[in-house]
């Protein structure tokens, strides 16, 4: 099948005859078939590049442990002193700070190959698709279900080695350990065994759900169990710096929580591993704890998966039961939005389509679940401080971390929702505003279109951020609980979630869920980077601005009036760049935009 490296003549290339390609079985077929899912699907490839998707998930997964790992090398070694003067780190780190970097390696593993699971959670059994195109066809049921298997293991396997397969090379250069063996036998084991007890575990919680409770109630909770999932996790790794402060007194005092949580008992394979039988014999019991945890996990996985299969299939054939999505508790809330703030038939439309849409595809679930995970992941790390005194660890809540969760919450809730409304894909009931509106549609009818789906999000922002608000005041520091301060947090929460609301949708002219794929395709580390270089200003900005505004009466008023003098303005630039939308005539299909990017579009 490869082509020569030459040049042929034409009598050459005929000679060689026609090219056979390589044979492959029924089974090796379908394993390909459901690998390429994985990654070829609307979420994981919403623009069909899976392979380029697959390099970066690759590099995305492996090189934070590769780089941690070269970062400690100046730990570990000599190094020229600057400025002049300083000492020079002769001594080896102390024992619980290198315990502390074996940590960050198990707790990382165990974090990314839970998010990978969590992220691809509906392919791991079949869909609609499945059935009633891989089932009709001559293969038999149980080569169906073998195939599917080992493609489950060959992802798993495959991304728990992407993960944590640099970091080795790097580890015995920069821990220059006394006994390099046992060193990397312990950093594989644990690494290994924490990443797959991580997917494991949610494959087999996928599994029961699934066979104990069933379809119905399993796609009502999936979604909250996602969320929980994410949260949890990220929550472990951005705490970790905070948590390696607690990591001697926690071994040592045989905590509660060093016994149960998971990534501690394969720090214990680690430290057992390395240490040999010199190790305190906390890590013994655990890394008795993990192991006997592990096959546990696994059995469960391997018992349940089977029957889930069975009943998700059975109950695809069937059909779900015809439900009726409307609640009656909403019925007067939207009958107030009608009478006030949806009075134009187009408003109603656009924002109950939202309401109907945003729940039901599995594409702008996970989004809604990544973002909200990593949301309040970050509201949980800059909120709690641990403190370590006379052997106690102590459990502090920082005043300036309940100033920034003001800016932090609707910042993701938006930013997440702005990804799911801008996505391609799923665009079913695009037709319907093409036909009705045209494309593009007038000014007047796109107005009332984008007026509708910010009122959606704006809605949904203050009805998060203003709850976590008063949450965080029942227990935040003394100097937050008075009514000035309740009231000052109060406004930055809604002028806040109003100007994210206006600037992250300044961009956006196509009704929710309806927009087309782009052209070019998006840079992800230029995305990435913008968002890291915006949201230290989204946390700093409340904690500056809360004393401030808590100050005195004129300051909460001048706060307020600013808001809504920088609501109406990027108010304005928005109807700008929505007229300029409406007046320029759409491309045809396939047709080329280069010439008209220079203001020359007919």
């Amino acid at each position: 099948m490869m082509a020569e490296p030459e040049a042929l003549s034409l009598n050459a290339q005929a000679a060689l005859g026609a090219p056979h390609p390589p044979q492959r079985s029924q089974l090796s077929l379908l394993v390909r078939h459901f690998l390429e899912r994985f990654f070829n699907h609307e979420t994981a490839s919403p623009d069909g590049d899976a392979k380029a998707r697959v390099l970066l998930l690759a590099c995305a997964a492996g090189l934070p442990g590769f780089a941690v790992a070269l970062y400690l090398y100046p730990v570990y070694h000599r190094f020229i002193a600057w400025p002049p003067g300083r000492r020079l780190n002769i001594e080896p780190p102390p024992y619980w700070l290198q315990v502390n970097h074996h940590f960050f390696f198990v707790l990382y593993s165990f974090v990314v190959m839970g998010i990978i699971t969590v992220f691809e959670w509906d392919l791991f059994f079949p869909d609609l698709l499945d059935v009633f195109v891989l089932t009709p066809l001559p293969i038999q049921d149980r080569k169906l279900f073998l195939a599917r298997v080992a493609a489950i293991s060959l992802f798993t396997g495959g991304f728990l080695l992407v993960a944590n397969g640099l970091a080795p090379f790097v580890i015995p250069a920069s821990f220059d350990p006394p006994n390099l063996a046992r060193l990397l036998a312990g950093h594989v084991c644990s690494v290994l065994a924490s990443g797959l007890f991580a997917a494991a575990a949610i494959l087999a919680l996928q599994g029961a759900f699934l066979t104990v409770f069933g379809e119905a109630l399993f796609r009502r909770l999936s979604l909250l169990l996602q969320g929980i999932i994410i949260t949890a996790l990220l929550m472990l790794l951005l705490l970790f710096p905070v948590l390696s402060g607690a990591v001697p007194v926690l071994l040592q005092s045989n905590s509660l929580f060093a016994l149960y949580c998971p990534p501690f008992w394969f720090l214990g394979i680690y430290q057992r591993i390395l240490e040999g039988p010199s190790a305190p014999p906390v890590y013994a019991r655990l890394t008795q704890t993990g192991c006997t945890a592990l096959a546990i996990t696994l059995a469960i996985a391997v018992l349940a998966y089977p029957l889930a299969y069975m009943r998700r299939v059975s109950q695809l054939v069937v059909g779900p039961a015809t439900q009726d999505t409307r609640t009656l508790a909403a019925r007067p809330f939207h009958r107030m939005l009608h009478a006030n703030l949806l009075r134009p038939p187009v408003s109603r439309a656009v924002f109950h389509f939202i309401s109907q849409s945003i729940l039901r595809v599995q594409r702008y679930r996970i989004y809604l679940v990544i973002y909200g995970g990593i949301g309040l992941s970050v509201v949980a790390s800059t909120l709690i401080r641990l403190s370590v005194e006379q052997g106690a660890i102590h459990i502090q809540i920082s005043a300036d971390g309940v100033r920034a969760t003001i800016g932090i919450v609707p910042f993701w809730l938006i930013v997440g929702l702005r990804m799911a409304f801008v996505s391609p894909g799923n665009q079913h009931g695009s037709w319907v505003f093409r036909v009705v509106h045209g494309r593009p549609a007038h000014f007047d009818a796109a107005h009332e279109q984008q007026a509708a789906a910010k009122l959606w999000v704006l809605l949904s922002a203050l009805v998060v951020t203003l709850p976590t608000c008063l949450a965080t005041h029942l227990f935040a520091p003394p100097e937050l609980q008075t009514w000035k301060a309740t009231a000052s947090l109060s406004l930055l929460a809604a002028g806040m979630s109003l100007l994210f609301t206006d600037l992250l949708f300044l961009q956006v002219t196509d009704v929710a869920f309806t927009g087309q794929p782009p052209r070019v395709p998006a840079n992800l580390a230029l995305t990435v980077f913008k968002y890291f270089m915006f949201f230290p200003i989204v946390a700093w900005f409340p904690v500056f601005l809360e004393p401030w505004t808590e100050a005195s009466l004129p300051h909460f008023a001048l706060a307020a009036v600013a808001f809504t003098l920088a609501h109406l303005w990027l108010r304005r630039l928005h109807r700008s760049q929505l007229h300029e939308h409406c007046i320029t005539p759409a491309l045809e299909e396939g047709e080329d935009d280069f010439p008209m990017k220079l203001g020359l579009r007919y």
